[in-house]
């Protein structure tokens, strides 16, 4: 019965598990370039039951095969799949099409700056000529910030992602891509960073200019998700409180 409730409390621990990348995956349905989150079950490490002080086998620990222990979260993965392109006619949002990242300048609050990446394209140009992440981070070419006279009368972007500032080239977008997606981890303000022992290769993706690219989230699947999850749950509660019921009747007898 102990075996019970602690199965049914790795399925409680699951399900909130699922409950909370569920929830963040609905909270980001309209993040743009947002990429769904999803995670995967495995048995909890098996056991051997063993047969201890059994006379009818002379009283010798025999093994009697394996106990499983329950449930527990296999691994955290990230859909990298395309999101629909949606039309903004903004010359300065900027959508991927295919496999690749625009490259961010970041500064921490220390002062330290890294390179990020990121799906999300809708830049702004400051002041200066800077084009920037609404977060205020410079966006990068291949010749480092990207920079745009403050006088041009027509900005232009090709599929390629050169930059044309009143017909005159300026910079290419940094655009970078991975041998590996899982050497990248989740920043926040829709930035990703790198971990030890990625490799980049080249990006393949076209820019598309006064585009953006919409999450590759599907809210009627994550909320039919979300029902399962919380029928699991309600499963789970109920074999803990019957066995937790049981076991109270046992206390009850033995103190007879």
């Amino acid at each position: 019965m102990v075996k019970g409730l602690y199965t049914s409390y790795s399925g409680l621990t699951l399900q909130q598990k699922r409950l909370d990348l569920v929830s963040n995956n609905l909270a980001n349905s309209l993040t743009t370039g947002y990429k769904k989150e999803g995670m995967s079950a495995q048995s909890f490490d098996t056991v051997y039951g063993i047969k201890i002080k059994d006379s009818s086998v002379n009283y010798i620990n025999q093994q009697i095969g394996n106990m499983n222990l329950g449930v527990k979260i296999g691994e955290t993965y990230r859909d990298w799949e395309q999101g629909a392109l949606r039309a903004t006619e903004n010359e300065f949002d900027f959508a991927l099409a295919g496999s690749g990242l625009f490259s961010i300048e970041y500064t921490s609050k220390q002062g330290e700056t890294t390179t990020m990446y990121t799906r999300d394209g809708a830049f702004q140009i400051n002041k200066d000529g800077y084009l920037l992440t609404k977060d205020g981070d410079f966006v990068l070419g291949e010749n480092g910030r990207i920079q745009i006279p403050t006088d041009t009368e027509e900005f232009s972007v090709d599929v390629l992602g050169n930059i044309y500032a009143d017909d005159v080239f300026i910079d290419k977008f940094a655009l970078v891509d991975f041998e590996d997606y899982d050497y990248l981890e989740a920043f926040g303000e829709n930035l990703y960073k790198t971990v030890d022992g990625f490799e980049l290769k080249e990006a393949d993706a076209t820019v598309n200019q006064g585009y953006l690219e919409s999450s590759n989230i599907n809210v009627v699947n994550e909320m039919i998700d979300m029902i399962a999850i919380a029928r699991n749950f309600e499963s789970n509660q109920k074999i803990m409180n019957s066995i937790d019921s049981m076991l109270a009747k046992m206390v009850t007898i033995s103190e007879l």
